[in-house]
């Protein structure tokens, strides 16, 4: 995997992270005031400690175990705007970057919580304070921080974002915002997404797109784009969208059992259809209940993170990873703090080639077949008893022992 304008940049691990709250010496956890909505990996706090913020249970400090030599570490702002596990998985891999690199930084990161006057007192506090660089997690963050802070005196790098062309926030991908914004991007080109599900499935009939209709810039850059594709080509496009998240369980299961037997009309054993997840939180963790419903027809996702071991898993994965996104984001972060780089002239980040995941038991399932270009391209691969046995492009550790 090559990362976009990151030249020597070091593989992102497809592994599935293991996210864990605050613990005690002893084991005991720690049910600390952020947990609900800020988590890392057991092999982040090998390097940082957590500190609560007194009376505030939306926002912590980030600071190094071990403090590194030379100038005032950097005061990095990390705006969050709610809780997610795609979040979790990003600020876990920023961290891990940030330490490898022996990067003297501390953090605060805050849940704005997607309220103006609570961001209007993070922008006040950044200036005041003389922070160096805000890091904008997902779309939502990067959004109000585009329209509030565009211009503004401090860098902003954005991660666990959408498309920022397809959002309007950039003029194009190969150049830089002009602004006080360097732009990573969770997007693959529809173009190449579409060549891999046209290898897939060469004779296409249906494709049944999930989206959470709250949620903007996957709807606008995930979700349109694939049903607007799909219908010029002559693919029946079906739009399933969530109205509710907090019932989405429940809504899935109606709109999948809705979608199979519009499907079975053109195709009864459903050898041409598929199922294609977006990166609305909403909607993926909910794999278990598009799995129960979707009967035959494929499951392929955006997210690579939910291709997993057993049954709760996609099919295909053509995306990129939440992690994979984290890294470059914190690859820009870093060269903007070292000076190495000026924020406005990079260009939006987008990993190439994307990650790839495939799931041979959920191959079988769907009595499906997986073209040798998309095996030979895939990252991870679970065998069809669900056993991890390629990750990160190279045989698991459990094949070479």
């Amino acid at each position: 995997m090559a990362l976009a304008a990151a030249a020597g940049a070091e593989a992102a691990p497809q592994g599935q992270a293991v996210l864990q709250t605050q613990s005690q010496p002893g084991g005991e956890k720690d049910e600390a005031p952020y947990h609900a909505w800020f988590k890392v990996t057991a092999a982040t706090r090998d390097h940082w400690r957590l500190v609560a913020a007194p009376g505030n249970p939306l926002e912590l400090r980030v600071l190094p175990k071990e403090a590194t030599s030379g100038a005032r570490p950097k005061k990095i702002m990390v705006v969050y705007p709610r809780p997610s596990s795609a979040y979790d998985v990003a600020i876990s891999k920023m961290l891990s970057v940030f330490a490898n690199k022996l990067l003297a930084v501390e953090l605060t990161v805050i849940n704005f919580q997607n309220e103006d006057e609570r961001g209007r007192l993070i922008l006040k506090r950044v200036e005041d304070e003389q922070f160096d660089l805000i890091l904008a997690m997902g779309s939502e963050s990067t959004a109000w921080l585009w329209e509030h802070y565009r211009g503004g005196r401090l860098p902003v790098v954005t991660v666990c974002s959408k498309d920022p062309v397809l959002l309007g926030q950039a003029a194009a991908y190969d150049r830089g915002s002009g602004s006080n914004f360097a732009f990573t991007s969770l997007n693959v080109p529809i173009d190449v997404q579409m060549a891999y599900v046209a290898a897939l499935k060469p004779q296409l009939k249906s494709i049944a797109v999930i989206a959470d209709g709250a949620n903007v810039s996957a709807m606008e850059t995930q979700a349109r784009p694939v049903l607007e594709y799909a219908k010029a080509r002559g693919v029946s496009a079906l739009e399933l969208t969530v109205r509710d998240p907090a019932n989405a369980k429940a809504e899935l299961a109606q709109l999948i059992k809705g979608a199979v037997e519009r499907m079975k009309v053109a195709d009864p054993i459903l050898a041409s259809s598929i199922f294609w997840v977006t990166g609305s939180t909403a909607v993926f963790r909910e794999i278990a209940t598009i799995n129960a419903h979707a009967d035959r027809a494929a499951v392929l996702s955006v997210v690579p993170d939910i291709v997993r071991g057993g049954g709760d898993s996609a099919m295909l994965s053509i995306g990129i990873s939440f992690e994979s996104n984290a890294q470059l984001a914190a690859l820009y972060a870093s060269d903007v703090l070292t000076g190495r780089s000026e924020v406005g002239q990079i260009k939006v980040g987008v990993v190439t080639p994307p990650d790839m995941s495939i799931n041979f038991q959920k191959v079988r399932e769907a009595g499906a077949s997986i073209p040798l270009s998309i095996f030979a391209a895939a990252g991870t691969i679970y065998d069809y008893e669900g056993n991890l046995v390629r990750v990160d492009g190279k045989a698991s550790a459990r094949l070479s022992q």
